[in-house]
């Protein structure tokens, strides 16, 4: 029989948390609209956003559910699963979403999947009616609603959900990742795979390409995708061709994985 110690060490995180955190980092004026609950997590996770000079105007406090939280298990190849409870996130409505003269100072709206549906299709309809770019980023893996599908212009998922979403195996390589976004990109506009070691491939109306991974030494892979959205976020928000966002996002990603957890910020 063998003993494996579990370290518990808490930190700062949520999919949206961390895609903002991301896109103020690559130089993106952020906005984050979210709930948390009236507890010591939803106070340090607005006091992380205040430090970082995030607007979190749009983030509420619930009276009745707590902060979400999620649990990672690390393996020793850095990789990682995570257990999620959603908690106050799954409180927010189609009633939360700003109206119309607010999206007129936005250029790039982020969704995930720690969020109702309906919320995030609402969202993205009120988006997309003022010109702002959407991306969904379909994480944890969840199948959008018609709704919400015909209001995105960016869909991002990594390799597991790429195989889940289009029903395909999972891919391992780069030629893999972009037959998977090609799958995609048919009921998608533009489909960006991200595969892990191998690289991230792309495919859609605004064309295809694939860039393989830089060659890091890899710590954790914790938080890599959310880098990889928030830094591709701001690139975009900023006028960047898409290569060379997909670019960008690509090295966020691998310093983020090659940073010990507590380098981290």
């Amino acid at each position: 029989m063998r003993l494996r110690w579990l370290r518990l060490v808490s930190k700062l995180g949520g999919k949206g948390r961390n895609q903002a955190v991301a896109a103020h980092r690559a130089g993106a004026q952020t906005l984050m609209i979210g709930r948390v609950g009236n507890d010591d997590f939803g106070r340090q996770l607005v006091a992380d956003l205040t430090r970082r000079g995030i607007d979190h105007s749009g983030v509420t406090v619930s009276s009745t559910a707590g902060s979400g939280v999620s649990v990672a298990l690390f393996e020793p190849s850095g990789d990682y699963r995570a257990i999620i409870v959603s908690g106050a996130n799954l409180e927010l409505d189609p009633g939360d979403v700003p109206s119309p003269a607010f999206w007129t100072q936005v250029q790039v709206l982020v969704l995930q999947n720690e969020i109702p549906d309906a919320v995030n299709a609402a969202m993205a309809a009120a988006a997309r009616a003022q010109g702002v770019t959407v991306i969904l980023n379909a994480a944890p893996a969840r199948a959008p609603s018609a709704a919400l599908a015909a209001a995105i212009d960016f869909l991002v998922v990594n390799a597991v959900e790429a195989a889940q979403l289009g029903d395909s195996a999972e891919p391992t390589t780069l030629e893999e990742a972009a037959n998977s976004a090609a799958i995609l990109a048919r009921d998608f506009p533009q489909v960006i795979v991200t595969a892990g070691k191998a690289g991230v491939a792309t495919a859609g109306l605004s064309g295809a390409c694939a860039l393989a991974a830089a060659s890091v030494t890899v710590v954790s892979t914790h938080g890599a995708g959310d880098e990889f959205v928030g830094c591709l976020a701001a690139k975009l928000a900023a006028g960047r061709a898409l290569d060379e966002a997909l670019g960008a996002a690509n090295s966020a990603a691998a310093r983020l994985i090659s940073t010990p957890e507590s380098g981290r910020g």
